[in-house]
């Protein structure tokens, strides 16, 4: 029993283990970034926002989780199973993509920060930034993880320390010039959108989970909370300095240089899982292709993207995950529970890929109408029904063909 015990550990199976990794995922500056967009929902209303986006999001985190933990099938191979092998690769890329996004916008956010306490020219600290995210890479994953690990923690403690400043400082006046006004509905979206980036990664480490159910059930309830963490610290940061930008927030705050130094370490250990799990995803649509190089093309790619590009507001670039892996999981969920339809054999499931395509349409409709639901729900509705009503036609079609 001890044996199988420490494999599983080692495997990263656990129930401790998995949620170790998605307490590391949420402990984020990119979390607590996202956070500060909710301020002119004041702290209430914003924190209820939160709240509901993350108990959508994480709940579709787990189901995601949870397929991959009975099917033992990667994330990858889990999208397979409604959309056939192309069809897989198709998603493999889609998550690539917001990966590299992801690292643009890490690199850019700690290049504001190095200059905010050297104040030199941005792009700079950007290529200084993606060269220490390289040596990360160069070193290996199982080389850095203690660091990292540190790094992760004392993040986290400051996050704590920042709890003071939240609730027992004495808030600042928010000018309608310093954030973009933001709905109740596109505020839920926001806190929806973080979790379901995670969703064509989270199968990968619950795949061999020993206890599917327990395993999963903990790292998305792990993630829930720490990430709900992080985006009310953000959010009243916001509030209590009036900024919108985590450099100057941190100053404001009193929270010193030593606060920007975590910062810009915890960006550079989280934009290395970025561009690595980019590599990871890459080898599945290319298999010859090495991880470490994939990821310094990543990364690279990012820099260039953060010295290019103003990235100061992402609300667009979250709402498109959205659009994106809503009506994905959407599909799938009705294709494992329900229909118990397999395509993972098939090269292409293409009235899964049109029903996809129609989800994805019908979220960006949806945005253009401030339901205060958000997308996420409608679109999933209309897509899992659209996907169910098709199933049971399908299965009739197939039944008289017998016959």
């Amino acid at each position: 029993m001890e044996n199988n015990e420490i494999k599983s550990t080692k495997k990263g199976t656990g129930i401790l283990s998995n949620s170790v990794i998605w307490f590391g995922a949420g402990v984020s500056i990119a979390e607590i970034l996202t956070g500060t967009y909710f301020a002119p929902l004041g702290f209430t209303k914003g924190s209820l926002a939160i709240l509901i986006g993350h108990v959508i999001g994480c709940g579709l985190l787990f189901f995601a989780g949870y397929i991959g933990a009975l099917s033992k099938k990667s994330a990858m191979d889990s999208t397979a199973i409604s959309f056939g092998k192309i069809g897989a690769k198709i998603f493999a890329l889609f998550n690539v993509i917001q990966l590299v996004g992801w690292t643009g916008i890490m690199i850019y956010d700690a290049s504001l920060s190095l200059n905010e306490i050297f104040s030199t020219k941005k792009w700079i600290w950007a290529v200084i930034t993606g060269l220490l995210i390289i040596l990360w890479v160069l070193a290996g994953i199982t080389n850095i993880g203690k660091f990292s690990f540190g790094v992760m923690i004392a993040l986290f403690v400051l996050t704590i320390v920042m709890c003071k400043v939240v609730f027992f400082g004495q808030k600042s006046s928010l000018s309608s010039e310093t954030f973009e006004v933001l709905s109740f509905g596109q505020a839920i979206e926001l806190a929806v959108a973080m979790p379901l980036s995670w969703l064509p990664l989270i199968s990968d480490y619950t795949k061999e989970a020993e206890k599917p159910f327990a395993a999963t059930f903990a790292s998305s309830l792990t993630y829930f909370f720490v990430s709900c963490w992080m985006y009310i610290i953000g959010m009243g940061l916001a509030i209590f300095t009036a900024e919108s930008d985590i450099a100057k927030i941190m100053a404001a705050a009193g929270l010193g240089k030593i606060a920007l130094v975590i910062i810009i370490l915890s960006t550079v250990t989280t934009t290395f899982l970025d561009a690595w799990s980019a590599a990871i995803s890459f080898k599945t649509i290319f298999e010859k292709v090495p991880e470490k190089i994939t990821a310094i093309i990543v990364t690279v790619i990012g820099t260039v993207a953060a010295v290019c590009f103003p990235m100061d507001n992402i609300t667009n670039f979250l709402y498109l995950i959205g659009s994106i892996f809503a009506p994905m999981i959407a599909i799938l969920l009705a294709d494992f529970f329900i229909l118990k339809r397999d395509f993972s054999e098939k090269k292409f499931a293409l009235s899964r890929l049109i029903i996809w395509i129609a989800g994805f349409a019908a979220y960006r409709l949806l945005m253009l109408t401030d339901l205060i639901t958000g997308c996420t729900i409608p679109d999933m509705i209309i897509t899992f029904a659209i996907t169910v009503a098709t199933g049971l036609v399908e299965k009739k079609l197939e039944k008289r063909k017998e016959n």
